[in-house]
């Protein structure tokens, strides 16, 4: 079922997706990007068929059934030279400055024409290691990787985005101790995402609390307790969302491949795991659109309609190997050789929605087995055929029937491998979604929960204004369609901020065991989650069977993601005297509607500029209630004075936000809030969280409505400046303008 187009839809087709070349022409509606598409994969059938492979090409795309990736729908037809793979990793990097620098060449190229790079840094030699013949120390790993990042901010990937990175470091690396804390200064390795490869080695050393050595080229550098160095890792990650962790043993013993190549890295969202200078392209079925009675009693996923639209999309991904341009030769050679592809889902929180289960419930975790079974044996099936019909990939070999990702797939399927051999060395993954899910009408982001039912988005005008509209997630639209005004079940519309770390675990765990590749997922945690608790949920996820995860605790360090300042960067000491006030300052009014208030508040604060930058310097309360007047004329002018003496003023946000009205607090947002004052104190950190991070104050309103109205506040967006940049899938996501980073 799908409600009628929104104009973020439009807007999103029209910005990233839409063909329009200069002196007119290409893309008139979606649809007729849709045929583009369609067209120009199937002209890699023979002649006679390429009518009929168009058509169920087509069918596939229309309606937002199957959605390639978005590299295939913004480049394929258009004869420019771009890459249709979104997944690249590099080759390995030799411990010698020409070749670092030539293989810094070869990511800029990737990047360049489209592809999110990954790069293993493992292989230069640690900081203050001798360089032989120069008489000098080697800066190691984390300063090269300042040269990658450097470069990255100056390439537009595409003519349309920033390229996007992954740079991972073995867990055994003398460096690895800074690789971990590398993000929490906020000015560094801003285009990389960053994850550590923890082996199974390390696990075992962490079990039995034992010694760590850290080595290069079998030499020992040093020792670290293994339990204070996961801490280390642990820590950072809860602080400020990175490193992301990968079981890289995992991976190597899962891969279908593990008899002809070595997985060193990952993409830049960490579902594909790739070899040297390997590829994958990426596409999804939108299970949201595969219930044909949303809500009904009763209501089911067609099934066979999955495995026929299963079959469709695996030869059009393996079409796509064939029609692609690739930045380097070696990406060419291993794609062609291998014919690797990665078929996933998205909507898949929607579809359960319409089945009447709330994602994370028993019934969802088997109703997501039981497709994901439905797609590995589709896609194995028609993969099998498709070698019949056109040859297995080169490299293919009988022994493929060995490996684990096999051993489980129905007796015709195996005899039809082994008959025929395969035409895909890998078949699936789960990817992010995060703007094609937006295209095909804010659908659940690929195996996400959904993230907000329902929210406000700003939109800049041309004049410079902005105007406000109400998205809404597919799921919810399609209730409203429905049942009307009735108010959903809340025990069936869950969200990522009702969930449990354990939660989100039970559905990918089960998942990845039906996944040839990984799987990029992102495990929200409430943000007064211990670190106690948070340190159990990548050791969790490792004895679960996962392949690697990134975790997500809002908290005023993650704002885009970055760390607290420095110690050398602190705020001066107060001052003795309270500055006098200039006769004009800038400032920013919000808003908020508190429930239990007939009238708004409107919350001003005001601006200093010193030195270049902004400080807040005073603040005022104002309402027409006058039940609010007293108290907020004199916490107004405290906090004022507080402001105008300088110094540090963080205290200022805790100390509001601490405060508990026995009356009864108030929803913000999805989250709760317990007392007018607390949401005063979330406007006030907010606000220096976007000086401090040099966006500007935070110029969206904050909002009090029930848990349904608005989505949570997120971190400042890079592209349209909102306090609604959320991170998904091992991704940035904006809520307002629909910026996806590595998405």
């Amino acid at each position: 079922m799908m409600p009628d187009p929104t104009t973020l839809q439009h807007e999103i087709w029209n910005s990233k997706y839409r063909f329009a070349p200069q002196g007119g022409g290409g893309d008139g509606s979606v649809e007729e990007s849709w045929r583009r598409v369609a067209g120009a994969i199937a002209a890699n059938e023979v002649p006679a068929e390429r009518a009929r492979w168009e058509a169920s090409f087509y069918d596939a795309l229309a309606g937002f059934r199957f959605i390639p990736a978005g590299r295939i729908l913004a480049g394929a037809g258009t004869g420019r030279d771009v890459t249709l793979f979104n997944c690249f990793v590099m080759g390995a990097i030799p411990d010698d400055l020409d070749g670092i620098f030539q293989h810094l060449r070869e990511a800029a190229l990737t990047m360049q024409k489209g592809g999110g790079v990954g790069m293993d840094f493992s292989t230069i030699r640690p900081a203050g290691a001798p360089v032989r013949g120069v008489g000098a120390q080697a800066s190691g790993p984390l300063s090269f990787m300042d040269s990658w990042n450097a470069m990255c901010g100056t390439i537009m990937a595409a003519g349309q985005r920033r390229g996007a990175m992954m740079g991972c470091l073995r867990i055994d690396h003398p460096d690895i101790e800074q690789f971990i804390d590398a993000k929490r200064d906020k000015t560094r390795l801003r285009n990389f995402n960053i994850s550590v490869l923890v082996t199974d080695k390390f696990m075992k050393a962490l079990a039995a609390d034992a010694p760590w050595p850290l080595h290069f080229e079998g030499r020992t550098v040093r020792s670290v307790p293994a339990r204070d160095l996961w801490r280390q890792l642990m820590q950072a990650t809860y602080d400020v969302a990175e490193p992301g962790v990968i079981f890289i043993d995992r991976v190597n013993q899962h891969n279908n491949l593990a008899y002809c190549e070595e997985i060193i890295a990952s993409n830049p969202c960490g579902e594909q795991m790739l070899p040297a200078y390997g590829a994958c392209l990426l596409g999804s079925i939108n299970l949201a659109q595969l219930v044909p009675q949303p809500f009904s009693k009763g209501a089911a996923l067609d099934e066979d309609d999955l495995a026929g639209l299963t079959a469709t999309a695996i030869r059009f991904l393996d079409n796509v190997i064939d029609a692609s341009r690739y930045p380097l030769p070696q990406q060419e050679a291993e794609a062609r050789s291998k014919r690797r592809i990665g078929l996933g889902i998205t909507g898949l929180a929607d579809a359960l929605l319409f089945c009447n289960e709330a994602y994370g419930s028993e019934r969802a975790i088997d109703l997501t087995r039981q497709w994901l079974t439905k797609i590995k044996q589709a896609a194995y099936r028609a993969s099998a055929l498709l070698a019949a019909e056109k040859g297995p990939f080169p490299l293919y070999s009988p022994e493929i029937l060995d490996r684990p990702n096999l051993l489980s797939l129905d007796p015709e399927t195996r005899d039809l491998i082994a008959r025929h051999g395969l035409r895909n060395g890998c078949l699936t993954s789960i990817a992010p979604t995060g703007t094609t899910s937006l295209l095909a009408g804010n659908v659940s982001s690929g195996i996400e929960p959904v993230f907000a039912y329902s929210y406000v988005r700003k939109v800049r005008q041309a004049d410079g204004s902005t105007r406000e509209e109400a998205v809404e997630d597919h799921g919810y639209r399609v209730w409203k369609e429905v049942n009307g005004e009735e108010a959903p079940p809340v025990e069936l519309f869950v969200s990522a901020q009702t969930l449990s770390p354990s939660d989100h675990l039970a559905m990918q765990a089960p998942a990845q065991q039906l996944i040839d590749s990984s799987i990029s997922k992102t495990i929200n945690c409430p943000q007064d989650i211990t670190f106690d608790q948070f340190i159990d949920i990548y050791a969790e996820a490792y004895h679960l069977g996962c392949k690697g995860l990134t975790t997500y605790r809002p908290n005023s360090t993650t704002g885009s993601i970055l760390s607290v300042e420095p110690e050398t960067a602190q705020t001066p000491p107060a001052k003795a005297e309270l500055e006098p006030r200039p006769e004009s300052l800038h400032g920013t009014t919000y808003k908020i509607k508190w429930l239990q208030s007939a009238h708004a508040i409107y919350v001003t604060i005001n601006d200093l500029v010193e030195d270049g930058r902004r400080r807040p310097f005073e603040m005022f309360i104002n309402s027409k209630n006058m039940e609010h007047y007293a108290w907020t004329v004199g916490l107004t002018r405290m906090i004022s004075a507080v402001l105008r003496r300088g110094g540090d003023i963080g205290f200022v946000a805790e100390e509001l936000k601490a405060v508990f009205d026995p009356r009864g607090g108030s929803w913000v947002g999805k989250r709760y809030v317990p007392s007018l004052l607390a949401a005063i104190g979330d406007i006030f950190e907010g606000h220096v969280v976007g000086l401090e991070t040099g966006h500007g104050p935070r110029a969206d309103p904050l909002v009090g409505a029930p848990a349904s109205a608005n989505a949570p506040m997120g971190a400042i967006c890079p592209a349209c400046g909102g306090r609604a940049l959320h991170r998904q899938e091992g991704c940035d996501k904006c809520l307002e303008c629909g910026f996806s980073k590595c998405g």
